[in-house]
């Protein structure tokens, strides 16, 4: 049954509202002012909550910050409900993170849309979490197990064949055994350091001395940094003749591990997912006082919806295209990127390419 919290100082206005949500089926929960609903909210957690904007002790805006700022309460679909119909009331309301307004006097019918219309909307965004999960659960129960073995099961095979014939084996096969070797165990290296990356990243996101230490970090000189990282990722793909770099010298408020790491992903992606002979383009420059870094590919580029899903272990297409990795190269940038207190988006298109910025502060002079 749907639980539904009403939160109104007028008793007789408060009794009628549950009345009428009483008759539809719901199950009701009262409360007479803004400290009581507060508590009631956190006691019953209900579905739904509707609330009164002038009310004693805390108004209804007091109830939705302190509503949204717990966890467990955070995501209540909340309807103020208020004879205040000003334009700068309800954008007040509405900028605090409330879902909906109901003006006084309002009717049964009013009343029951503006409920189904949030209920409606809160079960499509829970079957679009569970959808999410569901692939996390699946990609994490085909993917990371792969991205182990793999390397792994090539290490321990080629190691196995090293040592059955390494008297006999000629010096040409024995090089070409040990560069798959160091290729295999570069490929596992990077799968675990991603892992870890990611899971300190959280964790630093809940330490507030670490993130001010973080906020102090510079990288003097990131073009310098950028153009290593190219060039080196450009040489792995054997793909030198397909980049274009250009970046300013500007002193950029991130570690210079962070800005490689960021780089790294980034790069990686670019030159994966386009075809050799197109080309890759990174330019980084000062605008409106944020240091912007833009890397540009022509490859397959990905959806709206595939960007706005991107997260930890999700490779997008794994069917139809042969994929490495843990789909966790764009989700750890992002993270590394806010973390400095930047902001990364995306711009793509499929078969079009792909455009990633990444803006970053400015370091002090």
């Amino acid at each position: 049954m749907t639980r539904i919290l009403v939160i109104e100082d007028e008793t007789g206005i408060r009794e009628n509202v549950a009345e009428i949500l009483e008759y539809e089926g719901f199950e009701v929960f009262t409360a007479e002012h803004g400290v009581a609903g507060v508590k009631a909210a956190r006691d019953y957690l209900p579905d739904l909550v509707i609330c009164d904007i002038m009310m004693p002790k805390l108004d209804g805006y007091g109830v939705l910050t302190e509503l949204r700022s717990q966890a467990d309460t955070a995501t209540i679909p909340f309807i103020f409900l208020t004879a205040k119909a000003d334009r700068d009331s309800i954008r007040l309301g509405m900028n605090s993170g409330a879902d909906d307004y109901l003006m006084k006097p309002c009717s049964r019918d009013e009343i029951m849309t503006a409920i189904r219309t949030r209920m409606e909307k809160r079960e499509a965004i829970r079957q679009l979490q569970q959808q999410s999960f569901e692939e996390l659960r699946g990609n994490l129960i085909t993917i990371l197990p792969h991205e182990l073995r793999t390397p792994l099961t090539s290490i321990l095979g080629y190691t196995e064949l090293l040592q059955m014939d390494y008297e006999t084996l000629p010096k040409a096969e024995m090089e070409e055994r040990l560069d798959l070797m160091m290729r295999a165990g570069n490929r596992l290296f990077r799968v675990i350091e991603n892992y870890l990356l990611y899971a300190q990243i959280e964790i630093f996101k809940r330490e507030p001395r670490t993130m001010e230490a973080i906020a102090q970090h510079r990288t003097e000189n990131p073009a310098s940094l950028l153009h290593d990282v190219m060039l080196q990722k450009a040489s792995q793909y054997e793909r030198t003749q397909d980049v274009a770099f250009q970046a300013e010298a500007v002193p950029v408020r991130i570690s210079a591990e962070n800005l490689a790491k960021i780089a790294q992903e980034l790069v990686d992606n670019a030159l994966r997912f386009s075809a050799p002979g197109t080309k890759i383009e990174i330019w980084g420059s000062v605008q409106e006082g944020v240091y912007v870094l833009s890397i540009s590919d022509a490859g397959r580029g990905m959806t709206a919806d595939q960007i706005n899903r991107i997260g930890a272990y999700m490779q997008f297409e794994r069917k139809l295209y042969e994929q490495q990795g843990m789909g966790l190269g764009l989700i750890l940038a992002k993270n590394l990127v806010e973390l400095n207190q930047g902001r990364l988006t995306i711009q793509s298109a499929p078969s079009q390419g792909t455009t990633v910025y990444v803006e970053l502060l400015v370091g002090s002079a």
